[in-house]
């Protein structure tokens, strides 16, 4: 799923869209506004008019901005770093440094750490859940998971769908979109299913993240059909599946849109307010349903 610029475009005679200059395995429909070379999203810089390529910026193209302006950006405003995939590569460590804790601890670490709204947990020997003030689960059981392939198949759909996302939004942005998503599913996990029914694993924070690729291709005017047939599947399973918990990747979808739609489509001039204020919007619902559902079961 890391093909995310580089998707077919239709039919073979069709012609096919240039490819960056500097990453000549991404295609891409934008060019330089001053010397109108192809690029792609980790090239692009904004000016005052559309964007411009790195080496157009390190010349001096006068735009008039100021000196941090003139910094690679990427197409959400964030900085252009070195290793693009620096935190989801951080993001697995942790999930699999947590995955391994649970193989050595056992069920009692697990139980003590995923979501459940409010019940008995014999392993603990009490009244457990987010409604006896344990809110920290809803972030913890982003991090659990229930089993090998559970795992692999998170990990491997965050490597493929995260990489490329993080090159586009920037190191900040990304994870601020990793974690409103994956809340949103924890909290409409936590008020929709029954409060004893456990729940834990990364999907909704993964999900978020399929949407906000979806809303990129179509800011980007990529072909949609790669990853609409991919997050169908995904859907299929969700409701096909047995003992998975849809409220989470129903929750971390909507958050992953909003979210995605209001990194890539802010403009310039408030980028940064439009934003993080998009994220806040999205925890505040979080807040909200959260207390609702606290309410209900106490």
């Amino acid at each position: 799923m890391d093909q995310v610029p580089g998707s077919p475009q239709g039919p073979q005679d069709a012609p096919s869209l240039p490819t960056c200059y500097r990453h000549p395995d991404r295609e891409t429909g934008v060019r330089c506004t001053r010397c109108e070379r192809p690029i792609c999203p980790e090239c692009m810089i904004s000016a005052s008019v559309g964007f411009q390529c790195p080496e157009c910026v390190r010349e001096g193209s006068g735009t008039g901005h100021a000196p941090d302006a003139s910094r690679p950006r990427t197409l959400a405003g964030g900085t252009i770093a070195s290793d693009p995939r620096l935190v989801t590569k951080i993001l697995i460590g942790i999930n699999l440094a947590v995955f391994l804790v649970q193989l050595r601890v056992g069920d009692r670490f697990t139980d003590s750490f995923d979501l459940i709204g409010r019940a008995y947990v014999p392993v603990l020997g009490d009244v457990e859940g987010v409604a006896e003030g344990q809110w920290y689960r809803m972030v913890t059981a982003m991090f659990l998971h229930g089993s090998y392939i559970h795992i692999a198949f998170n990990m491997l759909s965050l490597w493929w769908i995260g990489g490329p996302l993080e090159a586009a939004l920037g190191r900040a942005r990304y994870l601020a979109l990793y974690g409103a998503a994956g809340l949103a599913g924890s909290a409409l996990t936590y008020l929709i299913a029954e409060p004893n029914q456990p729940s834990l694993g990364a999907s909704g924070a993964i999900f978020g993240l399929f949407g906000a690729t979806a809303v990129l291709m179509r800011r980007l005017n990529y072909d949609m059909r790669p990853v609409i047939a991919l997050l169908v599947i995904n859907l299929i399973f969700t409701f096909g599946w047995p003992n998975i918990a849809w409220e989470a990747h129903v929750g971390g979808l909507v958050g992953g849109v909003l979210v995605g739609y209001a990194m890539v489509h802010a403009p310039r001039e408030r980028r940064a307010l439009i934003q993080y204020g998009a994220c806040a919007l999205v925890l505040l619902a979080v807040v909200v349903m959260t207390l609702v559902r606290t309410g209900q079961l106490t």
